[in-house]
């Protein structure tokens, strides 16, 4: 492993914190019931709720960027 696997791991880590801290706008009864939910209830992000949407958005781009860094220095291996 190189260095930016290391990296990729501790951004999935938190990836993943940050999606399970978020609040779930559906109840828990919806999905075993079959009623139907709306997606994009009314409902306004306020406070930790921005910066957690905010943190996952940023988190999830910098997984994707790091994972393509680290699948181009795995293919293509610099010989110093």
């Amino acid at each position: 492993m190189i260095w930016v696997d290391y990296l990729v791991l501790l951004v999935s880590f938190l990836l993943i914190i940050s999606v399970l801290l978020q609040n779930s706008k559906d109840d828990i009864k919806d999905a075993f019931s079959g009623e139907k939910s709306e997606l994009f209830k009314n409902q306004k992000s306020r406070g930790i709720e921005v910066i957690l949407n905010r943190a996952t958005v940023v988190l999830a781009l910098v997984f994707v960027a790091l994972v393509f860094v680290s699948l181009s220095i795995n293919r293509f291996p610099l010989n110093l």
